[in-house]
């Protein structure tokens, strides 16, 4: 995806800030951050520095991603890989990584750099069954497990599972994380420790362009020839990730018309002048707002629209 210097994409950490602390209240439980994905798109590097008194570990979806990122380095603290591509633990150590594993195989390559069970829970991917779960704890020596899941249904399977085929009384409880951004209201959910992603970085990202271009409509425009009666133009495309749907021009709730690979047709109204900003995300523009209107996630709204400009850390937003 394009990155562009005509989107300015403004990160804002103490709002992420607020956001762990606000988790951190609202649950009494330890946080395991999930920084993946380049933290969504907000930067890591500066994620988990500004994160690094508030959680106790990070969660990437690869080995390469805390190499990477200097997760260690930057915070002292320890992260959680899902997948690696390594099978020898010096790779994890020398990191702090704990590897996931699923299989007993895996878990006695990697039994010294401590590995966390992934049990499944309905996604059927990257975690053992429960019949499988007994095998791999003795393997890896494991004391700590977790699943992906987003139904309450799914957090009581897992205690459960590992109720029943976790290691028998007085063989040393597993610490257990299961609960995400959807199921933080949920006490039930949140076991030993919580993993929230979007979460930490709501209303945190402020992206926009610049028209460099209005006009009064003479009639149909652009490719698909729509109508409006008067319209701008955006240095962003679909090369930023950028699809129809809702903006804000001098705060009024406007639409992207139509989007081209480095351009994109917003409606304007009478006021409207070149210059004048349009704001692709935050303000009054939430990610489930454009979420809603693209179809997708609020976690695909900010991966992609934070990554279309150069990000921004304001030094009025990092007095922490």
């Amino acid at each position: 995806m394009a990155s562009s210097s005509h989107v300015a994409v403004c990160i804002d950490l103490a709002r992420v800030r607020r956001n762990a602390e606000d988790i951190a209240k609202q649950t009494a439980v330890p946080i395991i951050a999930v920084v993946k994905a380049d933290a969504y798109g907000l930067g890591a590097m500066r994620i988990a520095a500004a994160l690094a008194d508030l959680v106790q570990a990070f969660y990437v979806f690869d080995l390469r991603e805390a190499v990477e990122y200097r997760l260690f380095d930057l915070t002292g603290k320890r992260t959680i890989a899902l997948l690696g591509e390594s099978d020898d633990p010096q790779d994890y150590l020398s990191q702090h990584v704990q590897p996931a594993v699923w299989t007993a195989e895996r878990a006695a390559q990697l039994r010294s750099a401590r590995p966390v069970l992934s049990v499944d829970t309905g996604q059927q991917r990257f975690a053992c069954g429960s019949q499988d779960v007994s095998a791999v704890v003795r393997a890896g020596d494991i004391g700590e497990a977790f699943t992906h899941t987003s139904t309450l249904d799914q957090v009581r399977q897992f205690t459960q599972t590992m109720h029943e085929h976790g290691p028998a009384a007085g063989e040393g409880k597993l610490f257990l994380h299961a609960a995400g951004s959807s199921l933080l209201t949920e006490p039930e959910a949140r076991l030993d420790a919580i993993r929230p992603g979007l979460a930490l970085y709501r209303g945190a990202a402020h992206v926009s362009a610049r028209l460099v271009e209005v006009r009064d409509s003479t009639g149909p425009a652009g490719y698909s020839g729509f109508l409006s009666p008067r319209h701008g133009v955006i240095l962003a495309g679909y090369s930023h990730g950028l699809r129809p749907g809702p903006c804000l021009i001098n705060g009024r709730r406007s639409r992207i018309l139509e989007v081209g690979m480095q351009t994109s047709f917003v409606e304007a109204a009478a006021g409207d002048r070149v210059g004048d900003e349009v704001v692709l995300l935050g303000d009054a523009l939430s990610e489930a707002d454009v979420a809603a209107e693209w179809k997708t996630g609020p976690q695909e709204v900010l991966t992609r629209l934070c990554g279309a400009g150069i990000r921004e850390y304001p030094p009025s937003h990092t007095n922490f």
